[in-house]
């Protein structure tokens, strides 16, 4: 017998969740789009902004190198980096989505930056998004994109109910739910993600 538990944290309820939500998955791909061409034809300021970031994640990744088990090292900071940014950013977005728009925006930014820049250095594109992007990307990045559409769909209800009168308790019980349900499938799926690239894009870009 499946209990009411259960039921809450099922593939389907998870499914029916990303389907009440839809307007927002496309918001969060249309910005996450953006942020890649924002990268890609970045000059100025911005172009600095994100070596910045790709510095300190270069940073980051050659300690993680020298580490004693460089693989163990990368799976605990990849896995517990995304996971608690993954939940965190559905509950930001009550500020009204704003936090969720600009962590889409920032991170399409990196990869179409890094890109063009690989282009530009005569690397292969085919390459780099088979060997780097594809293996970890195809789970990570969408399910960064659904913590961040539901992110900005906390914020449009926070939003609405600010111009309401009486408050819809149900409504937002509801929601919450679904975003404890999301909450727990983010988490698995970059689980997977920080699996993958942890082992085999560790060793593909080696």
């Amino acid at each position: 017998m499946i209990t009411g538990g259960s039921k809450m944290f099922s593939i389907y309820s998870f499914g029916r969740s990303l389907a009440g939500i839809r307007r927002a998955l496309l918001i969060s791909v249309s910005l996450f789009i953006l942020g890649i061409v924002a990268g890609w034809i970045g000059t100025g300021s911005l172009e600095r902004l994100l070596m910045q970031q790709i510095e300190g994640l270069g940073g980051i990744s050659r300690e993680l190198r020298n580490s004693s088990n460089p693989q163990l090292s990368f799976f605990i900071f990849i896995f517990l980096n995304n996971s608690i940014k993954g939940v965190l950013i559905i509950f930001l977005g009550a500020l009204f989505g704003i936090l969720p728009a600009l962590f889409l925006l920032i991170n399409g930014a990196v990869i179409g930056y890094l890109i063009h820049a690989s282009l530009l250095q005569g690397v292969n594109i085919v390459t780099l998004i088979v060997k780097g992007l594809l293996p970890h990307g195809i789970i990570e990045i969408p399910a960064i994109i659904i913590a961040c559409a539901f992110g900005l769909n906390f914020g449009a209800r926070v939003a609405r109910s600010l111009f309401r009168r009486r408050s819809r308790e149900d409504e937002w019980a509801d929601f919450l739910r679904q975003t404890l349900t999301v909450s727990v499938w983010i988490v698995l799926l970059l689980l997977a993600a920080a699996v993958i690239e942890s082992t085999i894009t560790f060793n593909l870009m080696s």
